[in-house]
């Protein structure tokens, strides 16, 4: 007996040394790729503090060009996890950093309407496969019961781009325009658009496929994580990728992040507009005001998703943050012409938001394994996109039409309603894991 409790504890005590290694080496990693994504999928929100008066792009040209991007990224999606899956996470998610931020630091010469929807939809159709391609490498690793947590830290890079890129976005706007004869909104996105192409370099030397070509690995330890992810795989459905897109509850997982992506991006694309209404005019300013939104959700969303993990309960985990966020977007129509008044409710709308993107990805990847998961998760994703889309497009038509924003600000909130109401409406059996 004491020689069985012995074994079990030597074992759980690699166990954690092991998955402790494993997070300090991808985890920081993963998140700064994923902070220089997003910061480039968002940065047109600060660079429309600028550009627009210079280009002469009205709101509805500006909402439909931010929108544009999730089109091309919509097309290529399934696509590009698919040979994720087939040629390794190494190769693939660097051909998706290097074009990508070559193509973000080339919107810096558009000066048409027509040349922005361009640049914003090849600049789509190049991340296209990079947040999917990360939900499905991270199974590789990690089984359901740890993988929440790690989401979490590694989508706190999308909060940790508005702490840190808010501020630096507004000090680029702020500092460089009119430098070599260029605008700010120019500087901003060749500045925060050649990173990428740097790191994607780097993925090539730095990220490994999968388990067994981890090098700084010992045996012992690529034995317990590959024990690990073979048991769980013994209690998914084993699709294939044709399957899994016919799935009904693919589907409404898709129109379920369809729902929270609507309140992201349509709260992320115009978060420095708001502020900017309230009567703060220095982009600097706005920069710091929109950290602490972001800042505040980095908090949130580790905590939720320690304990989403600790309870294996994930349905409500998801929906009282969603029912939060409608709360906080619903106040904030409450508050435009105060600016603590909108620092309060839009942290607690972006808190309730962020909060429900990693949760929401334990959702998908407890049934779903093998070529069903690259397919399954990138077809969530690319339909939830599409509300990337419609989430800014709808802001600034209803913007340009009541000159007010409060009208779309309430279709996200009702949006983070339904959210709530169709993961409420899944079988707890299905994804408590």
């Amino acid at each position: 007996m004491q020689a069985t409790q012995a074994a079990a504890g030597d074992t759980a005590t690699l166990e954690a040394a092991t998955y402790r290694k494993v997070g300090w080496r991808l985890i920081p990693f993963l998140m700064l790729c994923y902070f220089v994504a997003y910061l480039d999928r968002v940065n047109v929100g600060f660079a429309q503090l600028q550009m627009k008066s210079d280009l002469q792009f009205s709101d509805a040209v500006y909402g439909f060009g931010a929108g544009i991007f999730f089109l091309g990224y919509f097309l290529f999606e399934v696509p590009s996890n698919l040979v994720l899956h087939r040629v390794g996470a190494r190769i693939w998610i660097a051909r998706i950093m290097i074009t990508w931020g070559l193509i973000s630091a080339l919107t810096m010469f558009i000066q048409t309407p027509a040349m922005f929807y361009v640049a914003r939809f090849l600049l789509g159709l190049a991340e296209a496969g990079f947040f999917p391609g990360i939900i499905l490498y991270l199974t590789y690793w990690y089984p359901a019961a740890r993988r929440s947590q790690m989401t979490a830290w590694f989508m706190s890079a999308v909060a940790l781009s508005g702490l840190i890129g808010g501020p630096v976005s507004g000090w680029i706007l702020h500092t460089f325009h009119g430098h070599a004869g260029l605008a700010g909104w120019q500087w901003l996105f060749l500045l925060e658009g050649l990173p990428a192409v740097v790191l994607g370099v780097v993925v090539l030397l730095y990220l490994d496929n999968g388990i067994a070509q981890a090098r700084w690995l010992t045996d012992a330890e690529k034995t317990l994580l590959q024990e690990r992810i073979a048991s769980e795989a013994q209690t998914k459905t084993h699709a294939s990728a044709l399957q899994a897109m016919a799935s009904p509850r693919v589907w409404l997982l898709a129109l379920v992040y369809f729902s929270v992506v609507m309140g992201l991006y349509g709260l992320g694309f115009w978060l420095p507009l708001l502020f900017k209404t309230t009567g703060v005019s220095d982009p600097l300013v706005i920069g710091w005001l929109v950290a602490i939104p972001y800042g505040v959700s980095i908090l949130a969303m580790i905590l939720v998703g320690r304990r989403s993990d600790a309870k294996r309960e994930r349905r409500w985990h998801v929906a009282i943050p969603a029912l939060l966020g409608a709360a906080g977007l619903l106040l904030s129509t409450l508050w435009t012409d105060n600016t603590l008044g909108a620092v309060l409710t839009l942290t607690l709308a972006t808190c309730g938001i962020m909060t429900v993107l990693p949760l929401f990805w334990s959702l998908p990847t407890a049934f779903l394994t093998g070529t069903a998961a690259a397919a399954g998760i990138a077809l969530i994703n690319a339909l939830g996109n599409l509300a990337g889309f419609f989430g800014p497009s709808i802001v600034g038509w209803v913007k340009q039409a009541t000159h007010s924003t409060n009208g779309g600000i309430l279709v996200l909130a009702a949006f983070m309603v339904l959210c709530a109401l169709l993961v409420l409406s899944l079988p707890g059996r299905d994804i408590d894991r």
